[in-house]
């Protein structure tokens, strides 16, 4: 990989992390909702908007932790790239193709073992 290739890779992860940041906030803020209770203020309105406003918290709770992790990936990818182990898979230690950096900067393996990983879980 050449250095302007890293270079690429090392603004895409710094850009994708400060977007993500942005939202990690802003699904903090709904996730407690207006009131800081996270039940959007209808602490005493009918058990249909109790339900559904518990129903839109899980889900924006399950939006958060998806793009901390994302947030924790992209760290361990800037890591990797200051140890200059980026881009090598971290199973097989073969080279992970561009296509797949491009679209996952954060990405630790390749397809396939990406694939092997995700069939053991």
């Amino acid at each position: 990989m050449t250095k302007a290739d890293l270079e690429s890779y090392r603004r895409a992860l710094l850009n994708l992390r400060t977007r993500l940041a942005g939202d990690v906030d802003y699904l903090t803020e709904q996730a407690m909702g207006p009131s800081g209770n996270g039940m959007s203020g209808h602490m005493t309105g009918d058990l249909t908007d109790l339900g559904a406003d518990l129903s839109e918290q899980e889900s924006t709770l399950s939006l958060l932790k998806n793009e901390e992790q994302v947030l924790q990936d992209i760290g361990l990818a800037l890591r990797r790239m200051d140890e200059g182990t980026y881009g090598k898979c971290e199973e097989c230690q073969v080279n992970i193709p561009k296509a797949r950096l491009s679209v996952l900067p954060y990405t630790r393996h390749c397809v396939q073992c990406a694939r092997t990983l995700e069939q053991r879980s």
